[in-house]
C-alpha cells in the first residue's frame, strides 16, 4: 500500500508499525485522529480523542498507538467517521461495531450517549451480515451482504431515507425505490445519502441544497429517488464531497455535480451544477476510481495508468502544478529559445536544476549565460519544444516520428530517462510503413531495447514491411546486417 507515514499523524509511528499497517484512516478535527488495522488482524487508534472517538475506554488523547482489545482478531473489513466524529466499523464475520460522538442517535444504539469502547450492533438487522460502512456528519448507512440497506441517526433533511425528517434511534432498512433491489455501494455526504444498484443505476435522498442529489434541482429528497440523469450508464461507485459530489462509471467515466465554489468538480469554471457533467482530463479519460471526503471540498481520480489526480480550492497549486503552468510563459521568463522562427519561453534557473546540458550552458563564462534570446538550429521546434516541455512535466506528446529526433536529442543531452520515454513512444506508435526507420532509428541512437523491439516487429510482418518504400530507401549496411540477422532467425527456410 502506499506509504502511510506520509500523513503527518501517522509520521508518529516506527518503521516497524508502518510496515504492518494493512488499513489506515486520519480524520478528525485537523486530521487529530487516526485509526489502523495491522496484517495481524490487530486495530490501533492515536489522537486528540474529541468525543471518545479512539474507543479506548477513556477520553485521554495519546501519540502512542493503543489497541482497541475488543476488536483484537478482528478482520476489518470497512470504516468510516462522521464529523462528531463517530466511528463505524464493519468486520469481515458481518460484525457492526460504532463508538463516539452520539448526540443524534448516529451510533444507532437507541441512545444519545458517547459510547467510549466500540458497541456491536445488533439491533434490526435480522442477524444479515454487515459488509459496507458509511458515514454522513451525524448519520449512518450500512450495507448488507444481501444488498440491503439500512440507516439511522440524524434526519432533518430526509439522510435517512424514512419519508420523513424524525431522527432514527436505530437501524431501519430503506426502501421506496430500493425495495427488491440489490446495492453493491454505499456513500454518505454530509447529510445526504446515495446507493448504486447492481444494474449501475443511482438513488439519492437527503440534503440537495446545492444540487449534490443530481436531480436537476435543489429540493431536499426524504426518499430514495433515482437518478435519472445517468441512466444510460452503469455506475460503479460514488463518492460525496463536502457539497458535490461524483459518480464513476464501467467505461471508465468520470462525472460531477452539486457545488463548485472551489472548483471541486473539476469542470473548468466554478458554477454549481445541478446535475451530473462530465469531468474531462487532459490526457486519458479511463478512471479507475475515485474518492472525496465529505468535511472536505477535495476530489481525487487514479487513472489506468496509474497516475492520481487530485483538485479542489482553485487557487492552491502544488510545485509541480505550478511548474507546469510556468512553462512557454513569456511573463515570467527570462529566456526565450528560437527554433524556426518560433519562440519559447523559459526560466535559465529551472533548466539548470533539471539539466546538465544547460547547468554547463549557462555558466558565467559562456557567452549564452548573458543572452536574453538564443537561436537553436540542430533539431525540428517540435523536438525542442517536447524536451523543453519534458523539463516542466517530466511528461512527453509526440508522434513516434518527432520522437525518433527527441530520441538522438536525449542521447546527446545523456537524458536518460527521457530516452526511455521516447522508446515507449516509439514501441507504442510502430507500424508496418514506419517499422523500418523506427529500426534504422533505434541502431542509430544505440537504443538496444528499441532495436530489438523493432527487429522482432519487422521479422513477423517481414512480407508487408519489405514491400515499404522506407526499406528499399535503408542504407546498404543495415540492410546487409539486417538481412544477416532475419536468416539466422530461420526466417527465409522453406
Amino acid at each position: 500500500m502506499v506509504d502511510v507515514g506520509k500523513w503527518p499523524l501517522l509520521s508518529l509511528l516506527g518503521p516497524l508499525e508502518i510496515a504492518s499497517v494493512r488499513q489506515a484512516c486520519v480524520f478528525g478535527t485537523s486530521a487529530s485522529e487516526g485509526i489502523y488495522c495491522t496484517q495481524d488482524n490487530e486495530v490501533y487508534v492515536l489522537g486528540m480523542n474529541c468525543s471518545n472517538c479512539l474507543g479506548t475506554g477513556d477520553n485521554q488523547s495519546t501519540i502512542v498507538p493503543k489497541k482497541v482489545e475488543c476488536l483484537t482478531g478482528k478482520r476489518v473489513l470497512s470504516f468510516s467517521f462522521g464529523s462528531g466524529p463517530h466511528i463505524m466499523l464493519a468486520t469481515e464475520e458481518g460484525e457492526l461495531f460504532a463508538w463516539g460522538h452520539n448526540g443524534y442517535n448516529q451510533l444507532g444504539n437507541g441512545t444519545t450517549n458517547q459510547s467510549m469502547v466500540p458497541i456491536l450492533l445488533s439491533a434490526n438487522f435480522l442477524d444479515k451480515k454487515v459488509v459496507e460502512v458509511a458515514c454522513g456528519s451525524h448519520h449512518s448507512l450500512a450495507r448488507t451482504c444481501e444488498g440491503e440497506v439500512y440507516a439511522w441517526g440524524f434526519n432533518n433533511c430526509g439522510q435517512v431515507g424514512s419519508g420523513s425528517t424524525a431522527n432514527q434511534p436505530t437501524p431501519r432498512k430503506v426502501s421506496s425505490c430500493l425495495q427488491n433491489r440489490v446495492v453493491i455501494s454505499i456513500a454518505c455526504g454530509q447529510s445526504s445519502s446515495m446507493a448504486v444498484l447492481d444494474n449501475g443505476e443511482v438513488c439519492g435522498w437527503g440534503y440537495s441544497g446545492n444540487g449534490q442529489l443530481g436531480l436537476g434541482n435543489n429540493a431536499n429528497q426524504l426518499s430514495p429517488c433515482r437518478l435519472a440523469a445517468l441512466q444510460n450508464f452503469c455506475v460503479i461507485q460514488v463518492a460525496f464531497g463536502n457539497a458535490h459530489t461524483m459518480a464513476l462509471t464501467d467505461g471508465g467515466l468520470l462525472y460531477a455535480w452539486g457545488c463548485n465554489t472551489y472548483g471541486q468538480l473539476g469542470t473548468g469554471s466554478k458554477t454549481n451544477e445541478f446535475s451530473p457533467v462530465q469531468v474531462m482530463f487532459e490526457k486519458e479519460s479511463r478512471v479507475m476510481e475515485i474518492a472525496a471526503c465529505h468535511p472536505t471540498n477535495t476530489s481525487a481520480a487514479r487513472t489506468q495508468s496509474g497516475q492520481v489526480y487530485m483538485w479542489d480550492q482553485g487557487d492552491f497549486l502544488t510545485v509541480a502544478q505550478s511548474m507546469k503552468n510556468e512553462f512557454d510563459n513569456p511573463e515570467t521568463s527570462d529566456l526565450k529559445f528560437c527554433v524556426e522562427g518560433k519562440h519559447i519561453h523559459v526560466h535559465k534557473s529551472f533548466l539548470k536544476i533539471r539539466c546538465k546540458h544547460f547547468r554547463s550552458m549557462f555558466q558565467s563564462h559562456w557567452s549564452e549565460d548573458m543572452k536574453e534570446e538564443i537561436e537553436l538550429d540542430q533539431y525540428s521546434y517540435p523536438v525542442y519544444r517536447a524536451f523543453l516541455e519534458f523539463l516542466y512535466t517530466d511528461t512527453v506528446e509526440l508522434s513516434p516520428e518527432h520522437a525518433i529526433g527527441l530520441l538522438d536529442l536525449a542521447t546527446s543531452y545523456c537524458e536518460n530517462r527521457l530516452k526511455r520515454l521516447c522508446q515507449n513512444i516509439i514501441m507504442g506508435g510502430i507500424t508496418v510503413e514506419n517499422a523500418f526507420n523506427l529500426l534504422s532509428a533505434a541502431v542509430r541512437y544505440e537504443a538496444q531495447d528499441l532495436e530489438e523491439f523493432c527487429f522482432k516487429y519487422c521479422v513477423n510482418h517481414l512480407t508487408r514491411v519489405t514491400q515499404t518504400e522506407a526499406f528499399w530507401q535503408i542504407e546498404g549496411d543495415l540492410l546487409k546486417e539486417f538481412i544477416s540477422k532475419v536468416s539466422r532467425c530461420g526466417a527465409f527456410k522453406n
